[in-house]
């Protein structure tokens, strides 16, 4: 199994860039997420969110591993303790399928990206901004894989 972390959007701040290599750095190669950033798209005066949506949409079915399994970081999905977050990893693992974990640009995903996901996934209620949202992922990856290795890190 490979991760692939499908990000819309370029040019994190270099705090968020080294907060992400430094898990990305602790976990084994099967499960630490190669990050493919997307590009945006367009937005602003006289153009058409729609068009931005569905550009984005294009590029991140472009970008999905050939049989990954596409999770969709979503606000309305599901919402995954860590405990279970790990147990969602193990599957995974298991299943021998890539990974595509997708998080989509401002207004979210286009509606043929959301029709191909196998599985969606809520970080919780709140409005988080994209760039963060990489390094909560790869921390809470890191912390699932922790679990499932009974390394210490986790303590709840």
């Amino acid at each position: 199994m490979r991760i692939a972390l499908l990000a819309v959007g370029t040019k994190p701040p270099e705090w968020v860039r080294a907060g992400f290599e430094e898990y990305r750095k602790r976990l084994p190669k099967p499960y630490a997420p190669e990050l493919i950033e997307l590009a945006a798209g367009a937005r602003g005066t006289g153009r058409d969110p729609k068009r931005a949506i569905q550009d984005e949409g294009a590029r991140v079915l472009a970008a999905v591993p050939r049989g990954a399994r596409l999770v969709l970081l979503d606000e309305r999905g599901s919402s995954w303790s860590s405990a279970q977050l790990s147990q969602q990893l193990g599957a995974w693992s298991q299943d021998g399928r890539d990974v595509a974990l997708a998080i989509g640009g401002a207004d979210g995903h286009a509606p043929e990206v959301s029709a191909k996901a196998d599985q969606r996934w809520s970080l919780g209620p709140l409005t988080l901004p994209h760039m963060l949202v990489r390094l909560i992922l790869i921390e809470q990856l890191y912390r699932a894989w922790t679990l499932m290795t009974g390394h210490p890190y986790h303590r709840a």
